[in-house]
């Protein structure tokens, strides 16, 4: 499609490198700046699909924006501007090589396990007698792998993380800790808003002067799963399915036409419906988790536009 933005290739002044993530593009500026543009990408089960979302990336980039300034009095973050409605510029970090994941509800990837007669997830214990979506005693952290492109993230435990060394232990307390604030603000937004933040996952990384600070997005769809508030506890009684916002809908599609990122298997078509369909949930989930109304950038010619609106920020600096 053309009104999307799924690979871009521009040369800023003194652009040092250029790093592609599953749905973000990320330009090295002299060693010190980081210009990230939030694609219309779409991955699932580790794997991006062939087509675009519209509007997904200004999306994903504006929500995350949001949620930097409304946490910024209880974690430092890495964001200085948005320079186009699909671009943040930060400060260069070194990222750590964990994601940290943190569960309020029995969802996703912790119920699959769960069903399969699990207990325990990344050294954490689930308590027994749980159903799907039900909510834990108390939010579990389960951290990830942060994976190369094109592998899988893999779940770990914290005595991994400590053992082998990726994080020592003062910075790993200082990540659970941030990670505990983050959720609970979350969380108090989401039900601001008649939502439940179920689970979510923050990346954190270092900057030149060792500040440990929040990096890439917060709170989006693609990072988190949200429920409905109204009606919760009364679907939870009749087993019946949760209502979401999420990205999780897509997964669901996948599954249900056969595809879940295993070896062998064929990412099913996406037809222009359901792209369109797609696109109208995203803007659903950031009315929804923002309350305030979408409005849609210009996507005639996406490229032209970052790359003039980029150019025109990193000039006047």
């Amino acid at each position: 499609m053309s009104n999307t933005i799924t690979t871009t290739n521009f040369n800023f002044p003194n652009q040092k490198s250029v790093y592609r993530g599953k749905v973000r593009e990320v330009y090295n500026i002299n060693d010190d700046l980081l210009v990230m543009v939030a694609t219309d990408r779409l991955s699932a089960f580790d794997v991006v699909l062939p087509k675009g979302i519209p509007y997904k990336g200004q999306i994903l980039n504006q929500i995350a924006t949001k949620f930097m300034e409304l946490t910024q009095d209880i974690v430092p973050n890495w964001l200085i501007a948005t320079p186009d409605p699909s671009v943040a510029v930060g400060h260069l970090c070194i990222p750590f090589k964990v994601e940290m994941v943190i569960r309020g509800y029995l969802s996703g990837h912790a119920a699959r396990e769960y069903a399969l007669g699990k207990r325990e997830i990344c050294g954490v214990p689930m308590p027994e007698g749980l159903k799907e979506n039900d909510k834990f005693p108390e939010a579990i952290i389960t951290p990830t792998t942060k994976a190369d492109n094109g592998e899988h993230d893999a779940d770990i435990s914290r005595e991994s993380i400590l053992s082998k060394e990726i994080v020592s232990e003062e910075d790993y307390l200082v990540l659970e800790k941030y990670t505990r604030a983050l959720f609970q603000r979350g969380t108090e937004i989401a039900a601001s808003r008649g939502l439940i933040l179920v689970d979510t996952k923050y990346e954190f990384g270092k900057t030149k002067d060792g500040v440990i600070v929040l990096i890439d997005e917060i709170h989006t769809p693609d990072s988190s799963r949200y429920f409905y508030s109204e009606g919760y506890q009364e679907r939870q009684d009749k087993g019946e399915e949760q209502k979401q916002l999420s990205k999780e809908f897509v997964r669901r599609w996948l599954i249900q036409n056969g595809f879940q990122g295993l070896e062998g298997q064929q990412i099913p078509d996406m037809t222009e419906e359901y792209i369109e369909t797609v696109s109208e949930r995203y803007i659903e989930l950031y009315e929804k988790i923002l309350g305030e109304k979408f409005v849609k950038a210009d996507i005639s010619n996406i490229n032209e536009r970052i790359e003039k609106n980029v150019l025109a920020y990193l000039e006047k600096r």
